[in-house]
């Protein structure tokens, strides 16, 4: 016997959703076993070397507060920072960092070696062990009969996958790995509603054979931030991206092969990423841009590697050639590896609770992709709800759900459970109605004590967020207190075509002033010399600023989301017969019974239930 006995959770899948679940099950005291086709590629950046985004961001610091690894790998590994959008308010700005994409992988392994509870196990999973709608363990492809308690399914592009490159296909989970079989025929025998997506990804070229003179230099932000809430290391140095154009040459040789396209002569029928187009996508599209952007982003620290973002395609690969070599900058380039796009099963996330689990199998989870979304953010959020929910219910406590006005991942989840996809989902800040509430900045205020309470975030980092805020609430009530005098402030005031102060006035109140920031009085003696008295730092600076200046646009999204709230307290009861409500809509009645909404906000949500059928749910709960 291979197996010295049951697991309590089996992870399957070694991707960022399945190494998050695999972290999140075993730190919560589950001994679980990561099955994976190659554990040489557990966390692999299958497409582009980079963590966070608009909104995704906000997901990878969501995930660090709750006690994830995401945001430490990421800060460990990084060869560059930026904050996007930092023109706009703190609500958008969005934390982006270029990953070493060999050491992502790398510490991601280390780190899952390094935590205790966890075992490895390289072998394709072809099939699951059900007996009695319950999930009791996998059959591999070697013939292994494992039994877990729980398993959660995080296979990716993998189940079935199908690599298109012009007319050329070949099965494969990414280039050069092979693709998986049985889950998806097993779970449609089960019950389970299953579709087909697609995804793409750029050809990698040598950097050897850029010239980067052609290019305009993309440098990372001066002072660069970082994602973890713990004492990660701060980086140093970084390593540029570079932008060039398309011009109309580019887009002439690319038509030229949209009859060899398998976008475009029917032999791909499923749907890609809306807002990660291919550059054959955009061109067709778009046909009255004459140019897009293409980015040269690099591999890693040392690798001559680089990744061009802008330029996923499925052209066949003498076009691919040819139309880059057309790029400035890419007259002579080299290429690793042609772009391609894959078609993989997904199971519409409409047949999921919110904790993950599947409605039809008890304790089965899916978690990434197979649910329908796009990014490593999106997917390493689940995986870790996915790992942290399939813990709790062996263990028998209460599952652990995140609200939409409590966490991007909430959104997320919350969006897949109740109005599904059609195509592969992605997190945007306008997803969030309450994104006010969600920024970035302030991801462990709002998760931290739930994480902790849960097991998952440590301590320290709970005495670390205590005192970020603390700190940064001394200082709020050092501007409440004091005053600012007109010779004080008046030139810098004047100086920004400001209305100068008449006479002293709370400093709160003159910090609100748009043309002002708290930089501007902490060169004040007296206010420098209070922050350092306080050790306040940078982190609790921005936080306090962020405090009183955007307090009542805070404080009234606070009272919208309170209002949500309370609607997501009306549970609804799991045995309710919709089919008695004649007074609903036949459409809200049948989508109300396929979905079974857990709360009346949830119902509310659905697609095609109107204020007046939810009117009639009350009435019927004798609200």
């Amino acid at each position: 016997m291979i197996f010295q006995s049951e697991y309590d959770v089996i992870v399957v899948g070694g991707g960022h959703a399945g190494a998050e679940a695999t972290a999140a099950a075993a730190n919560l005291g589950a001994k679980t076993l990561l099955v994976t086709m190659n554990l040489q590629s557990i966390g692999q950046m299958s497409c582009n070397p980079a963590m966070g985004g608009i909104a995704k961001g906000q997901i990878v610091r969501e995930i660090d507060a709750l006690g994830g690894y995401s945001g430490i790998i990421t800060d460990k590994t990084m060869i560059q920072f930026k904050m996007l959008n930092l023109s706009k308010g703190p609500a958008m700005w969005s934390p982006r960092a270029q990953s070493d994409r060999m050491r992502f992988a790398e510490e991601w392994r280390l780190s899952l070696e390094r935590t205790e509870n966890v075992d490895f196990f390289q072998d394709m999973v072809k099939s699951l062990i059900v007996e009695g709608g319950k999930v009791c363990g996998v059959r591999t492809a070697m013939g292994m009969e494992i039994r877990s308690k729980a398993v959660v399914l995080t296979n990716g592009t993998f189940l079935n996958g199908l690599i298109h490159i012009g007319e050329k296909q070949f099965g494969g989970g990414r280039m050069g790995e092979g693709a998986a079989f049985g889950i998806t025929e097993q779970l449609v025998d089960l019950g389970f509603q299953a579709g087909r997506m697609k995804t793409g990804t750029p050809p990698r070229v040598d950097g050897r054979s850029l010239d980067f003179s052609k290019m305009m230099e993309q440098a990372g932000d001066e002072n660069p931030s970082k994602f973890s809430y713990s004492n990660t290391p701060k980086l140093t140095k970084q390593r540029s991206c570079w932008i060039t154009y398309t011009n109309q040459d580019v887009h002439d040789m690319l038509r030229e092969g949209f009859d060899r396209s398998p976008m475009f002569n029917g032999t791909i029928k499923s749907t890609g990423p809306r807002y990660c187009p291919s550059i054959e996508d955009k061109i067709n599209r778009f046909a009255d841009k004459d140019r897009h952007q293409i980015f040269a982003e690099p591999e890693g620290w040392d690798t001559v590697e680089y990744y061009i973002n802008g330029f996923s395609t499925s052209l066949p690969d003498d076009v691919q050639a040819k139309a880059l070599r057309t790029i400035p900058g890419f007259e002579k380039a080299k290429i690793f590896r042609p772009g391609y796009a894959i078609e993989y099963d997904y199971f519409p996330p409409t047949q999921l609770k919110h904790t993950l689990e599947t409605k039809l199998i008890d304790n089965l989870y899916c978690a990434g992709q197979i649910n329908g979304t796009t990014g490593y953010e999106e997917a390493a959020s689940q995986g870790l709800m996915a790992g942290i929910n399939a813990a709790l219910k062996i263990q028998e406590k209460d599952p652990f759900i995140l609200n939409r006005n409590e966490a991007y991942i909430g959104v997320l989840i919350d969006d897949l459970i109740t109005k599904g996809t059609e195509e592969p989902y992605r997190m945007f800040t306008s997803r969030a109605e309450y994104r006010i509430l969600l920024r970035q900045d302030n991801a462990d205020e709002r998760l931290t004590r739930k994480g902790y309470d849960i097991g998952l975030a440590s301590e320290e980092r709970l005495r670390r967020m205590d005192e970020k805020f603390k700190n940064a609430e001394k200082l709020v009530n050092y501007f409440e207190e004091h005053s600012v005098k007109p010779a004080e402030i008046n030139e810098m005031i004047e100086e920004r075509d400001g209305s100068p102060l008449a006479q002293p006035n709370k400093m709160i109140n003159v910090i609100t002033r748009p043309e002002l920031k708290l930089a501007d009085f902490t060169k004040l003696n007296r206010v420098a010399n209070f922050i350092e008295e306080n050790n306040i730092n940078e982190e609790e600076l921005e936080q306090t600023e962020i405090q009183i200046k955007y307090k009542g646009y805070i404080k009234k999204e606070q009272q919208n989301a309170d209002k949500l709230t309370r609607l997501e307290n009306l549970k609804i009861p799991t045995n309710i017969d919709y089919s008695i409500m004649g007074s609903m809509s036949i459409e809200a009645r049948q989508k109300l019974d396929k979905i079974r909404p857990a709360t009346v906000a949830q119902a509310s949500r659905i697609s095609g239930v109107s204020p007046a059928d939810i009117s009639v749910l009350l009435i019927h709960m004798g609200r």
